[in-house]
């Protein structure tokens, strides 16, 4: 009998340690700047594909640390509750997905770096809340970096090879999203119109033989 482990129901978060991985998100709204800590756990899951046993990761458990706790951030612990049952039913995805609509009238909320370096703005915090759990899930292999569900064929390799390595899957260094989360991706062009930029600008300001051999150079 099939049993697809991304969607098999856990009753209740398992007694001992779970990996998990803490995250520090940083936005910027009406309100100034904020910050949560937030983190996520993740545990092996069985289930059946094509007859055969077969083992992925899942998140299990979004959980917002005390101490930073206010009236403001109620509404967080209270939806970090609603994702961790919606990760034990299977159906995280969707929910986090859905978060990511969330609007409300307080204007843009500034939040991480798209794949081409520029700052990413959202409708709410919760929107980007959301958003930065979706990288959280992507870094780990579980959702792709459209915050789309990997299918369970994939998972399955992606926990193998862990288990071969040692080690979770990681984003391949060329794809811009891993880039960017370590700072390296410029806007497309951004080299070279930083560079005629800089030239520019100093054309603007040097004596005339100056300027004669940078505007070559420009050209």
């Amino acid at each position: 009998m099939e049993e697809d482990p991304l969607t098999v129901r856990i009753p209740s978060r398992p007694e001992g340690t779970l990996e998990a991985v803490s995250e520090k998100i940083s936005y910027v709204g009406a309100e100034g700047r904020k910050k949560v800590y937030l983190l996520v756990s993740f545990m092996p899951v069985e289930g059946v594909v094509g007859g055969k046993r077969v083992v992925i990761e899942r998140p299990v458990e979004f959980f917002f640390p005390s101490g930073q706790l206010s009236s403001e951030h109620q509404w967080i612990t209270a939806t970090m509750r609603s994702l961790s049952l919606a990760a034990r039913g299977g159906y995280v995805t969707q929910a986090v997905a859905d978060l990511r609509k969330v609007a409300w009238d307080k204007g843009l909320v500034r939040c991480g770096w798209n794949r081409w370096g520029k700052p990413m703005f959202h409708d709410s915090e919760v929107s980007a809340i959301a958003w930065s759990i979706q990288q959280i899930l992507y870094r780990r292999g579980f959702l792709d970096q459209d915050g789309n569900q990997v299918p369970v064929e994939t998972l399955v390799e992606r926990y193998h090879h862990r288990m071969q390595h040692g080690h979770a899957w990681q984003p391949p260094a060329d794809e811009p999203e891993a880039a960017t989360a370590s700072g390296a991706v410029e806007p497309i062009g951004g080299a070279a119109n930083e560079a005629d930029s800089s030239a520019k600008s100093l054309k603007a300001v040097a004596p005339p033989w100056l300027a004669i051999a940078l505007n070559a150079a420009v050209s």
